[in-house]
């Protein structure tokens, strides 16, 4: 018999994504996986969601111009946990930023995955409510950053891998895709490329403010379409096509990425990963296997002449073998258990879960 599941996602991007939504991505899977084991889910999510799960919702489809809002997350969030309160779920997982307000409030267990970044505001914010709810971060390193939180165990994220091609035939660019901001460090990509005098493409999509101003200031003056080529932000297509032909994937991440999806998928193109030892890089990549994991802008050069020793081929299978999608589901499906057996609410056999 399996069990109940309230999930819910944001409601700034569908279900499964189109194109950027990382969380979004990994509930689509999560969901769709639970429902094939023969879990009951409903997933609290936009109307428009493309989901094995049933499907409860307030908004018709996503409101990325409002991404940042209070109010209509409160909403949406508010208005799932006033269902799952009527409607005898065994455990709530919540992939928004309220799970430790809208939790207590409801009877059911409930899970937050820890999916955003854990800056002084928002480690304020969990510490605060750090026993309102469980939580499970997506690395070692996240967990690391606030370890006083009531935890479960730690979940690392996958991505759907049967959608993503080896390249065995490289082009010579490096690529560096991604939101155009501060903390994601595109002009350092540039700045090594340039040393290299290696054509780098550059997208992503641009947010208003601060991104804009860095991306006016910094990035923009450098484009010229021969060595710095921007494409601006790229559909899902594009994307993989870029992630397989290109000879590296440079990620200058600036801050502690708590787990950073789009190395994963260049290396499921078959892509070497060049980053910065920063967040979760260290548990991503395995160095000199499917990429590198330098200190700096000079280490990221020498790396980067080094990438064309590592075999695409080997760099996809490493990446499958740690991260496969079914790692990842049986891994909350044991927090599930753990949370519920802890609540007592399980009083029948889950010999088939």
């Amino acid at each position: 018999m399996g069990l109940k599941i309230a999930m819910i996602a944001p409601i700034w991007v569908r279900v499964p994504p189109t194109s950027y939504g990382g969380i979004e991505l990994i509930v689509s899977l999560l969901a769709d996986e639970l429902v094939e084991r023969g879990h009951d889910v409903t997933l609290f999510a936009t109307a428009n969601a493309r989901t094995k799960a049933k499907v409860e919702a307030v908004f018709d489809k996503p409101h990325p111009d409002k991404l940042g809002k209070t109010i209509p997350e409160i909403y949406h969030v508010g208005a799932a946990y006033q269902k799952i309160g009527a409607g005898g779920f065994d455990i709530v997982h919540d992939h928004t930023f309220c799970a430790p307000v809208f939790g207590p409030t409801v009877q059911t267990p409930v899970l937050a995955t820890l999916h955003g970044s854990l800056t002084d505001i928002t480690a304020s914010y969990y510490r605060r409510f750090r026993d309102a709810v469980y939580y499970n971060a997506i690395s070692e390193d996240q967990r690391a950053t606030l370890p006083e939180l009531k935890y479960v165990q730690t979940v690392y994220n996958t991505i759907d891998f049967p959608s993503y091609r080896v390249e065995p035939r490289k082009s010579d660019y490096l690529l560096c895709l991604g939101r155009l901001a501060p903390e994601k460090g595109a002009h350092l990509a540039i700045e090594a490329a340039k040393r290299l005098r290696t054509p780098l493409v550059l997208a992503g999509k641009i947010d208003p403010g601060k991104d804009e101003r860095y991306f006016r200031d910094v990035v923009e003056p450098h484009i010229d379409g021969r060595q710095v080529i921007f494409l601006g932000e790229v559909d899902a297509e594009r994307k993989r096509l870029l992630m397989a032909e290109a000879r590296a994937f440079l990620f200058p991440i600036q801050w502690s990425e708590p787990f950073g999806l789009v190395m994963l998928e260049a290396m499921a193109s078959g892509t070497p990963v060049v980053a910065f030892d920063r967040g979760a890089a260290a548990e991503v990549i395995v160095p000199g296997v499917s990429g590198f994991v330098a200190r700096d802008v000079d280490e990221m050069t020498e790396f980067i002449s080094k990438v064309d020793q590592l075999d695409p081929y080997r760099i996809r299978e490493c990446a499958e073998e740690k991260f496969p999608c079914g790692r990842m589901v049986d891994g909350y499906v044991d927090n599930y258990l753990h949370i519920t057996r802890s609540h007592g609410r399980l009083d029948r056999t889950l010999s088939t879960v």
